[in-house]
């Protein structure tokens, strides 16, 4: 499926690059959900997700002409989110002085929404908790790779670092984690 949606994203460029106004649909309505979905879990708000999710799509509409024809689109795309998502909360911290806490990327709790109802079983919300515990830059590699299946090469060009620093940075998210689960496990467990 990942070959298949490389191979659609390739033809995608090559027609944004045209100018084709039908291929603008086609890729929002493919990506848009998980876009949307991995903004709102970093802002842990709703609404500032949409707004940083409707510029990264106007970024795109801008800039399509100027995409290389090797764009690895969906990178692409989560590049610019995060972008907007760093730049949101720099100017979040600096109008509001809070502490590095806002720097979370995992809401403590998200409106009653499609994610919620996702998470319903005991083991969703325990791997949540737990993934909410993490530093920040442990739980965006596990975001970009592990839900939203970038490859490690992929997520490595969205985070601005190598492809062996991702590795490094995502095997050490999976053994906090697994560590973490285990805490939470052992804890329940002895009440």
């Amino acid at each position: 499926m990942k070959t298949m949606q490389h191979d659609l994203a390739t033809g995608w460029v090559e027609r944004l690059q045209c100018g084709d106004p039908s291929v603008f649909d086609e890729v929002f309505d493919a990506l848009n959900p998980r876009l949307l979905g991995f903004l709102e879990r970093m802002t842990r708000e709703r609404s500032v997700a949409e707004d940083l999710a409707e510029e990264t799509w106007l970024r795109l509409v801008s800039n399509a002409h100027c995409l290389r024809p090797d764009t690895n689109l969906v990178a692409w795309l989560y590049t610019v989110a995060r972008n907007l998502f760093v730049g949101h909360l720099r100017a979040r911290s600096r109008e509001q002085a809070y502490t590095m806490e806002w720097l979370s990327l995992w809401p403590d709790a998200v409106a009653r929404g499609p994610y919620e109802e996702a998470a319903s079983s005991e083991f969703e919300r325990r791997l949540e908790r737990a993934l909410g515990a993490l530093p920040a830059t442990y739980r965006e590699v596990l975001l970009l790779v592990g839900m939203e299946g970038l490859r490690p090469v992929d997520a490595a060009q969205v985070c601005g670092i190598s492809a062996e620093a991702l590795r490094q940075r995502l095997s050490r998210a999976r053994q906090m984690l697994e560590r973490t689960l285990q805490l939470t496990q052992d804890r329940e467990a002895s009440r």
